[in-house]
């Protein structure tokens, strides 16, 4: 912690306390902001099931909402680089996504769903590059491998306690407990992010405009967009990403449909428990990311996350049971674990230099949004026209891609994923 702590303290900026207290407020946040962002999240399935919504209509909603936040990543990736209201932007669109959400509890009807998931995934396009840009800003590209991963380790801890609490009060009390729980998560995500003193974060670091040496303060000018399509590296990382995500997103809502539909499982508890069990295991994965990305680069991490897909798939394809929740949501939370850490740091440590490193990370979220938001729709009336278990078959079949890409171009993809100057000495401290 040592090493991160002294690299967020460029000359000029935040004395050693604030840059403390920048860290520890970036982690609360992150923990808060994770029910806040979701909102009633992977709960949207069961509750609108209950409303008499089938499958292929929920899958159509939630494909709605990933193709607006694909559309809006890059725009927004390009505006965080620009702006230095960061701590803002995460304001302004936390209280939109907790609105939108509400508007779900007032009405269940196709279009009032459907603009409230549109409204969540665009506010959801501007939250993650901001605190991305953030954390760049205050502990330097240095520091940003270790503290990326305490990021992702608190953000998953949010993510678990909130879906505990959630799954919870919804047993106890209803599904409208569930928003109020997000909106309170979202209070407590808006104290966390004012809580980040606005001199710890260097606005130019926080793009990449950072020199080899460390100094963000010389002269420096932003690379032009097309430096985004000359990284091979970062085209095939997107392209694998792409295909992972066409077969993981629709597959934790389904596997809560199959199972509750089924008779095996109380609606809110289910749901509850299969986002706990994920969130625990990725809060050990993002640690575990963090350790080896430091010592042998993002391309075994990386490899590792494209092929617990298969494995997922097929054993959800095989037990919708009860039970199932354990090993398919620890396979999730293997894969995500990883990917949370290891996308985030790749792309900063590749575009570093460039003052394009958030945009790089809309670019690449755009990419991989083309398969999320295609992903539940797919799921969804795969599911209705063929069952649940070919579904699952089909969707992890979807990251047998990605492991061929990663393994085929390996040779390129090492040597730019072993790139991480100074990530080592980061993670021995």
């Amino acid at each position: 912690m040592a090493t991160a702590t002294a690299a967020v303290r460029p000359e000029g900026r935040g004395a050693p306390k604030e840059a403390t207290r920048a860290t520890a407020a970036l982690q609360a946040l992150n923990f808060f902001m994770a029910d806040m962002q979701a909102g009633i999240g992977p709960f949207l399935g069961v509750f609108l099931q209950q409303k008499g919504w089938t499958s292929g209509p929920i899958g159509s909603v939630m494909t709605a909402g990933g193709i607006a936040g694909m559309i809006m990543t890059a725009p927004a990736g390009a505006f965080i680089d620009h702006t230095d209201k960061k701590r803002w932007v995460v304001i302004v669109t936390g209280i939109c996504t907790v609105m939108a959400s509400f508007l779900i509890l007032f009405s269940q009807s196709g279009v009032i769903v459907t603009v409230s998931q549109v409204a969540t995934a665009i506010a959801g396009a501007a939250i993650g590059p901001a605190v991305t840009g953030m954390t760049l800003g205050i502990v330097r590209q240095r520091g940003f491998n270790a503290q990326n991963g305490r990021n992702q380790a608190w953000n998953h801890a949010g993510n678990m306690i909130g879906a505990g609490l959630s799954g919870w009060l919804g047993w106890k009390f209803g599904m409208p407990a569930i928003f109020y729980l997000a909106a309170a998560f979202g209070v407590l995500a808006i104290i966390s992010v004012l809580m980040i003193p606005e001199k710890a974060i260097d606005h130019r670091a926080a793009r990449g405009l950072e020199s080899r040496d460390g100094d963000s303060d010389e002269p420096g000018k932003a690379e032009g967009f097309r430096t985004l399509l000359r990284n091979k590296p970062m085209l095939i990382l997107a392209a694998a990403l792409a295909c992972f995500h066409l077969g993981n997103g629709a597959m934790l809502p389904l596997y809560g449909l199959a199972v509750v539909g089924a008779g095996k499982g109380d609606a809110a508890l289910f749901v509850a428990q299969t986002v706990v069990v994920a969130q625990a295991v990725m809060i050990v994965a993002s640690l575990l990311a963090m350790r080896m990305a430091a010592g042998r680069g993002y391309w075994l991490v990386l490899l590792i996350s494209f092929a617990v897909l298969p494995l997922r798939g097929f054993l959800a394809g095989t037990f919708i049971e009860h039970w199932g929740v354990w090993p398919v949501q620890a396979l999730d939370g293997i894969g995500a674990g990883l990917q949370s850490v290891a996308v985030p740091g790749l792309v900063a440590c590749l575009l570093n230099g460039t003052g394009r490193v958030n945009v790089g990370q809309g670019a690449v979220m755009t990419v991989q949004g083309v398969g999320a938001s295609l992903s539940p729709a797919i799921g969804g009336w795969l599911a209705q026209a063929l069952g649940y278990h070919v579904t699952f078959f089909v969707l992890g079949s979807f990251a047998l891609i990605s492991v061929a890409l990663w393994i085929g171009f390996a040779g390129t993809l090492r040597r730019a994923c072993a790139g991480m100057d100074g990530a080592a000495e980061d993670e021995a401290a």
